[in-house]
């Protein structure tokens, strides 16, 4: 356990341990952190809580705690499967946590609370008058749909709504854009138990989650925004960096053909996964797959050319590959490029989306429909890619400028200055 100087002051990390890509961006902080200040997790639940106890950090275990019922259902909310994908937590269960993060904050005596997806916290911070920080990106913040650059969700896109907009695509990504900015129902829970903590309503989701200040975990040429408010900050990128043995079929892994390393996070969409790996059969490449948890409920035969794991290291293992082959969460993204790989990209909810789009904006990606993608297509887009000059100079070129940014280091000296 992490012992505690008594003249640090401290941070809570209020983290969502079921999420793998959050709890290795909060555990980078936090290592960088530790040397100002005394660190806290706090956590409801998940199975990657055991990485920050692995760390040696304190984990304060939030009551009440995630069944398993509501981690599979949370599952589902990741995967964008659920009409509200950002419809993490219910009133009730707001009311049921938040007076619990109140006495806890008022017991520890935080600086200031981190946070990316533990979404009670936005009420509790702000009831308890504790400063808020969230660790979010370029494309979850008001100027990103400010600039029109949301796309329309996969899971939306009938022909019906096409028809509507006269399938213009720039059309439809600005609506949808000004939509977000100005729909107040994904709020809407949380504007119903802030109201008993006499918070101002929430005008929309974004709204929401943005703190007294918001570490973005990429840099400006990542979206190229004009100009951002003063309350964002520029950090770098996060990407996990959770120490792991790799199996000694994917380090000793033959280099005779092109690799590919297919990996969907904590998000991916089974049925999807399943028929995307069994499509590599026969093809001309070798595949790293960390999939494993996505399908061990299915019967999928495994192709010979394709290595299926569990958990792997991406930052030591994504550089192995040529291509990636991922949903768009923001760890795989920079991970992808940093390794100066292409990306096929398959978002499974809007804010993935967003992520790869700004990839295929800057050259170097293809995202897919997810409603519509086939194994043809992302084969299709991996061949492509794999002889696309020019994406893999863009992508090197991008990795180059990102692993000029130390993130961690960066989030620590602005807490340093800030709350230390």
């Amino acid at each position: 356990m992490e012992k505690y100087e008594e003249t640090m002051k401290t941070l809570v990390f209020a983290v969502a341990g079921y999420n793998l890509a959050e709890t290795g961006r909060m555990i980078a902080i936090a290592r960088e952190a530790r040397k100002q200040f005394n660190i806290i997790f706090a956590s409801y639940g998940g199975q990657f809580e055991h990485l920050i106890e692995e760390e040696g950090f304190s984990l304060a275990k939030m009551e009440p705690r995630l069944s398993q019922e509501k981690l599979d259902r949370l599952r589902v909310v990741l995967s964008g499967e659920t009409l509200n994908t950002v419809g993490y937590l219910s009133a009730k269960e707001l009311k049921a946590r938040i007076p619990n993060e109140i006495a806890f904050f008022k017991k520890v005596e935080p600086a200031a609370v981190l946070t990316g997806w533990c979404l009670s916290v936005t009420i509790s911070t702000r009831s308890a008058g504790v400063p808020f920080v969230n660790v979010l990106h370029s494309t979850s913040v008001r100027e990103y749909y400010e600039a029109g650059l949301q796309s329309w969700p996969d899971r939306s896109d009938f022909r019906v709504a096409r028809w509507l907009f006269r399938n213009d695509e720039e059309k439809m990504n600005r609506w949808m854009s000004s939509l977000v900015l100005k729909l107040a129902a994904p709020a809407k829970a949380y504007n119903t138990v802030g109201r008993g903590y006499g918070l101002p309503k929430f005008k929309s989701f974004i709204d929401l989650i943005e703190g007294d200040h918001t570490l973005l975990a990429d840099i400006p040429e990542w979206v190229g925004f004009q100009k951002v408010r003063p309350t964002l900050h520029y950090i770098g990128p996060l990407p996990a960096r959770i120490d792991r043995p790799i199996p000694d079929e994917v380090s000793s892994m033959p280099r005779d053909k092109p690799i590919v390393y297919f990996a969907m996070g904590s998000s991916g969409k089974p049925a999807l996964v399943a028929e995307i790996m069994e499509g590599f059969r026969n093809k001309p490449y070798r595949v790293i797959a960390p999939v494993l948890s996505h399908i061990d409920k299915m019967n999928v035969d495994i192709p010979e050319n394709v290595v299926a794991t569990g958990f792997l290291p991406a930052h030591k293992v994504n550089p192995m590959a040529d291509i990636s082959v991922i949903h768009g969460g923001q760890n795989t993204v920079m991970n992808a490029c940093l390794s100066g790989t292409p990306i096929v990209g398959i978002g499974m909810h809007p804010e993935q989306q967003a992520n790869l789009d700004a990839c295929v904006r800057k050259g170097f990606a293809i995202r897919l429909n997810k409603r519509r993608a086939t194994a043809s297509d992302v084969l299709a887009a991996i061949d492509k890619l794999l002889h696309d000059k020019t994406a893999i100079k863009a992508v090197e070129a991008f990795g180059k400028l990102l692993a000029e940014w130390d993130g961690p280091a960066n989030a620590a000296r602005f807490l340093k200055e800030h709350y230390g």
